[in-house]
């Protein structure tokens, strides 16, 4: 070999001799492939490594393993341990995959759940009602009497609608439409001036203008009970039942309490008023009574408190009125609370507390109020109105607010009823006609049940 081959082999190698190179490039390799001992931290070492490393040593692990069931040979616990490690570490042991572990440790809560505002749950939203602006079906009236302290309607609980027209009671059927008259009183004791359905709404009552009042009862043909009398000296307009108990309400400002079942009928008088009773109303569970007089007045009477010898048995005596109160309505799903309407001088609703006597709300309407229902069903109260508009009004309760208005009477509409299943609305006007109002809701299918016999010894009384 020449000088210049020798130079320039030994300028670009630092070993004499190629060979030699070679053999050291392998010892490196082999020294990084099996290291003979574990090093502190080499958990970081081996993720450190390329993943092609770790393979090459798995793979060589694997080498050991055949060479060792036909030539055996013992690894250091080191190398052991170092190798399962790898396994471990590159998903060489696939033995676990899907497999059932201990359940995970429940994390900490940084902050405890007694300082945690409850979750809102929101129901979901009604639909919003539907109310037809016009009424579904409207009934001639004639001679009905346009007089704003009497009570010519009534819509029993049998589904029969009982109006006074002069001096005669018709029935309408709300089941099949058909029109019957139950009774035409004389002239020197009429005209009617109040109808009242009992609870049963077999039994009717009728005051009448010269003080007397008629019990009939609706059986297979309508028959006629008894006369009430003595207990006023002017025609009766206001009537409320509770139970076998007639409440008659009269021009003299008189309040009776009558009991039907028996001969001496007159067992309690209540006195406040001094002018004409106008609106009578008992609460739901017959313990308190509400009257409403053309003086202005609103009375609270409660029958733990009553005595005929007592001329100051009212629980409560409320002023706030400046006009005539006739409409009165009971809430049905507050026992305690009661609506009452002012006349033409007055114009507000006002909402009592009867338990302590405080007035909670007023409510300013615009114009006459004629009568007060309460919707069965939702927190709503409708109202009957005069002069200007001659309407019906809507409201929702406790805001009061207006949720519709209802047009079409030409005069003032005096009275108002609810059908038995709390869906249907009637009103009468001084325009002569009746309309029926499908206000609070549709009609559901209703089951024909046997009415409940109010008085069972009725046919006793001599």
């Amino acid at each position: 070999m020449d000088a210049g081959s020798l130079s320039s082999l030994n300028c670009n190698s630092t070993y004499k001799c190629p060979l030699q190179e070679q053999f050291h490039r392998r010892r490196k390799t082999r020294e990084n492939m099996f290291p003979l001992k574990l090093i502190p931290g080499f958990v970081g070492q081996i993720h450190s490594q390329p993943i092609s490393h770790g393979l090459r040593l798995c793979s060589l692990h694997a080498d050991q393993r055949r060479k060792g069931k036909e030539n055996p040979s013992v690894l250091s616990p080191s190398i052991e341990a170092y190798l399962k490690l790898l396994a471990n570490t590159f998903h060489m042991n696939r033995g676990r995959i899907l497999a059932f572990k201990n359940k995970p440790p429940t994390p900490v809560e940084l902050t405890p759940r007694e300082f945690l505002s409850p979750v809102r749950q929101f129901k979901p939203s009604k639909p919003k009602q539907h109310i037809p602006q016009t009424p579904e079906r409207t009934l001639d009236a004639p001679d009905i009497i346009d007089d704003y302290y009497l009570n010519l309607l009534d819509w029993g609980s049998s589904n029969i609608l009982a109006i006074g027209l002069g001096s005669t009671v018709h029935f309408w059927d709300g089941s099949n439409g058909s029109t019957s008259e139950l009774v035409t009183v004389d002239d020197e004791n009429g005209p009617v001036t109040s109808i009242s359905w009992a609870a049963d709404g077999q039994h009717i009552a009728i005051g009448l203008n010269n003080s007397d009042v008629q019990l009939w009862i609706l059986q297979l043909i309508n028959w006629y009970l008894r006369t009430l009398r003595g207990g006023h000296q002017s025609r009766v307009g206001s009537l409320a039942w509770n139970n076998h108990i007639l409440t008659t309400g009269g021009r003299d400002g008189k309040i009776i309490n009558n009991d039907v079942r028996v001969r001496s009928h007159i067992v309690e008088t209540y006195r406040g008023h001094h002018q004409e009773v106008c609106g009578l109303k008992w609460s739901a569970s017959g313990q308190q009574l509400a009257s409403g007089g053309n003086d202005n007045m609103l009375y609270i009477w409660d029958r733990s408190m009553s005595s005929s010898n007592s001329r100051s048995q009212w629980l409560h005596r409320l002023e706030d009125h400046t006009a005539a109160v006739k409409a009165l309505a009971w809430c049905p799903f507050q026992s305690n609370l009661l609506a009452s309407g002012g006349g033409g001088n007055d114009l507000c609703i006002r909402f009592w507390n009867t338990h302590t006597g405080a007035c909670l709300n007023t409510v300013d309407t615009g114009s006459q109020v004629c009568a007060l229902l309460w919707n069965k069903k939702e927190r709503e109260l409708l109202s009957s109105h005069g002069f200007s508009q001659n309407q019906l009004t809507l409201w929702k309760y406790p805001s009061m607010v207006k949720i519709t208005e209802l047009t079409g009477h030409t005069s003032r509409v005096l009275f108002m009823a609810q059908s038995p299943d709390g869906c249907t609305v009637v009103t009468a006007a001084g325009d002569e006609t009746l309309k029926f109002w499908n206000v609070f809701g549709t009609t559901p299918e209703v089951k024909n049940a046997a009415p409940k016999e109010l008085f069972p010894h009725f046919s006793r009384i001599r």
